[in-house]
């Protein structure tokens, strides 16, 4: 029997070459790992304030690439890392003020829908027509996050990141779950197009039926979204009204301004008295409706007397109603709350916020945290109720939809307030406590989507700005600067017809949730025969 000894010099040959392969094949693990994350946070770059909505189409084609032919806990991995890469950065707003600890944390779960979606994805990535079913199932995710936990969180929304983009018009047709299944079908078409390209040049085989999918993929959503744009018009259809929203600023931005309110309410009174003056000596036109912010008035006028004097005053001084936001006790309780103040008649009507902001409005599980932590608990001293109706007003012959805030990223507190009969959609906000983050700017691009949906204008007058009057085309013709005392007046057409997305709600988003569905139980299905004939 013959033994060969490999020397030792030979062996040292040996290692240095190993080595560097190991790394490399380490390095092109990581890859798809990467890709993910930083898809995400290409993601997040399409969203307002620029105006890059464009990126979101590469995103989605990056994302398709890492998971498509992977393993569910594959795809739950890169799905999460695809979730933080956007998230993360988008929603760092949330830590302005009370640090980073909740904003990681609303982030860490919030991704989670993300993964969830990721680990679905690559199930029907073997499926013929995979974008479809993939796409379906981001809206599917983006469905639960919108309800669960804490009544949902839906900031993020693939649709809120397209105000200036071409597909805007498609949420006419079937509101925000349409108009983000389209730009997420187009983004995993786009790969998929490239993907059988490369194949192709390849095999030297054409999958022509494969191949007429992807362009329908991509070729529907554009078509579409130019086919609506017969449904987006900003002419009037009830007459017009002449709005005044009044931004009378805060005396620094911050949770401490609070503990100024008044000084917040004398502000806006300030300014819609320099406005009354300004109508006096015909510089603007004299409103028929005068719209404040929310937490305008945080002194409660019901319990102040000198609130009441001074929003009155503001009223007469115009000659028209104001919307005020108040924030009131009324049994006990806290609401949040749009007062429609008749400069003769005073408080005649108001409107009580029924979506309300966890953590911020009110703390779940209080007691809980309470015995973490007793700091938490103090920075929301009392719960905040709900209301229970639309809240509409008459003013002057106009019919305003008020929709406070945190509420206009929720379909249905928006479309609620036009199926009552709004034919203005009001946005009263606060971002005072954000500071000049990206939120205004979030928060701004929301409004712009829900008056193409709705095709209505929409005001959205805010304590520091940016305040704005929208056009039901989207387009935004005044706007204010940050931090500053201002007011804008203009007269806007009032339309009362509902659009496509006015009349379905939320049928189409019940559709999409079902093709998800239903492509993912045939996903399973070819994977439990797979499995069979394989162990024939």
């Amino acid at each position: 029997m013959t033994v060969t000894a490999t020397s030792a010099d030979e062996s040292d040959q040996l290692e240095p070459q190993a080595v560097p392969t190991a790394r490399l094949a380490r390095l092109v693990r990581l890859v798809p790992a990467a890709v993910a994350a930083l898809s995400g946070v290409l993601l997040y770059v399409s969203f307002p304030p620029r105006t890059l909505w464009w990126l979101a189409l590469p995103a989605f084609a990056c994302f398709g690439w890492v998971l498509r032919g992977r393993s569910w806990k594959a795809g739950l991995g890169l799905g999460y890392l695809f979730g933080l890469g956007f998230l993360l950065p988008l929603l760092v707003w949330t830590g302005v003020e009370v640090g980073p600890g909740p904003w990681l944390a609303l982030v860490l779960v919030e991704a989670i829908f993300v993964a969830l979606v990721g680990a679905a994805v690559t199930a029907v990535s073997k499926l013929p027509a995979w974008p479809l079913w993939a796409a379906a199932l981001w809206i599917a995710g983006e469905a639960v996050r919108a309800r669960v936990p804490f009544h949902g969180f839906p900031w993020g929304k693939i649709a809120f990141g397209q105000a200036d983009g071409v597909f805007l018009p498609l949420a006419a047709v079937g509101g925000t779950p349409v108009l983000g299944f389209a730009v997420v079908l187009c983004g995993f078409g786009l790969y998929e197009i490239v993907r059988l390209a490369l194949e192709s040049r390849q095999t030297r085989v054409v999958r022509r039926s494969a191949a007429a999918v992807a362009l329908l993929s991509v070729a529907v959503p554009v078509v579409g979204a130019v086919a609506a744009r017969g449904l987006v018009s900003d002419k009037a259809e009830d007459g017009t009204t002449t709005v005044a929203v009044i931004q009378g600023n805060v005396p620094r931005a911050g949770l401490e301004f609070n503990a100024q309110r008044r000084a917040v309410l004398d502000y806006h009174v300030k300014e819609t008295l320099r406005l009354a003056a300004k109508v006096r000596a015909g510089k603007v036109a004299k409103p028929d409706v005068v719209l404040w912010p929310e937490n305008s008035s945080d002194v409660d006028p019901f319990a102040d007397a000198q609130a009441y004097t001074d929003i009155d005053a503001a009223a007469k001084a115009i000659g028209a109603p104001i919307s005020v936001g108040g924030v009131v006790e009324r049994g006990g309780k806290l609401y949040n709350e749009q007062i429609l103040w008749d400069p003769v008649k005073g408080p005649t009507d108001t409107y009580d916020k029924r979506q309300i902001q966890p953590f911020g409005e009110y703390l779940p599980m209080r007691s809980l945290l309470g015995a973490i932590n007793k700091n938490w608990t103090s920075m929301v001293r009392q719960d905040f109720s709900r209301g229970t109706k639309p809240g509409v007003f008459t003013m002057n012959g106009a019919k305003i939809g008020l929709v406070t805030c945190y509420e206009a990223a929720f379909d249905w507190a928006v479309r609620s307030e036009v199926t009552d009969g709004a034919q203005l959609i009001s946005v009263p906000s606060n971002n005072a406590t954000f500071d000049r983050s990206e939120m205004t700017y979030q928060q701004l691009a929301m409004s712009r989507v829900r008056a193409v949906e709705h095709s209505r204008t929409v005001t959205v007058p805010v304590t520091s700005g940016v305040s704005a009057i929208i056009m039901p085309d989207g387009k935004i013709t005044q706007k204010t600067g940050m931090f500053v005392a201002d007011s804008l007046v203009q007269k806007v057409p009032l339309r009362s017809s509902e659009t496509p997305a006015t009349k379905l709600g939320i049928l189409p988003e019940m559709a999409l949730v079902l093709i998800a569905a239903g492509g993912l139980g045939w996903a399973v299905a070819a994977g439990v025969r797979g499995r069979r004939a394989g162990g024939v």
